[in-house]
């Protein structure tokens, strides 16, 4: 399975923000936490809907985001 497909935008979840699917958590919440400072396996804990391939699919949806902006930038 394409690590990308467990990412959803949806208008009428959390105001349409990427959220790992059949969740309410988005892609910013996964990464922030990771961001300051968490486990992984504290994530996962506190999240037990959550699995590691989610996780991955976070990082995944962040990395093509950024190629989409860098690659949007250096055409302007």
């Amino acid at each position: 399975m394409d690590l990308l497909q467990r990412i959803s935008i949806d208008p009428a979840v959390r105001f349409g923000k990427p959220c790992v699917r059949g969740t309410r958590l988005t892609v910013g919440d996964v990464l922030g936490v990771l961001a300051a400072g968490r486990a992984e396996a504290e994530l996962l804990l506190d999240f037990p809907q959550l699995t590691h391939e989610d996780v991955l699919a976070c990082f995944a949806f962040a990395a093509e985001r950024e190629k989409r902006l860098i690659t949007s930038a250096a055409a302007v």
